[in-house]
């Protein structure tokens, strides 16, 4: 039988994912550097990266990559950051992600995908040069 999650648990990540969407890179950070996994995920598999990535905050985006954070970690749905920053055309998250080491061709739709979707040629352009 398992025990129930700790609510101060729940409290700190639920105030941790706050801080990746609303994109407050430097308490984000100190929380990561003080034991935070720089890739916990919420209840949709989400990953911090992914929810920095998707509000558009490429300086959380990129002080997480830097302790550790994985670039292309899919949420349930395969859907990765890169993906996600097509997708909501955050242009300045796509070039931390891609200088990250993250992939166009993954993921669920890929990046690749979500840029032709939208007829963003200057991505495919981009993406093709990796």
């Amino acid at each position: 039988m398992s025990e129930a999650p700790d609510p101060e648990v729940i409290e700190l990540a639920t105030k941790v994912f706050d801080l990746a969407r609303q994109g407050e890179t430097e308490t984000l950070a100190a929380y990561v550097d003080a034991g935070v996994p720089a890739n916990l995920t919420n209840d949709r598999g989400d990953t911090l990266v992914m929810l920095a990535a998707y509000h558009g905050h490429a300086s959380a985006v990129e002080a997480l990559l830097a302790r550790g954070a994985e670039p292309d970690r899919p949420n349930d749905r395969g859907q990765t950051p890169l993906a996600g920053a097509v997708f909501k055309g955050e242009d300045d998250v796509i070039r931390v992600l891609l200088a990250g080491g993250a992939d166009p061709s993954a993921g669920t739709p890929s990046a690749v995908d979500t840029a032709q979707m939208f007829g963003k040629t200057e991505l495919l352009e981009l993406f093709g040069g990796r």
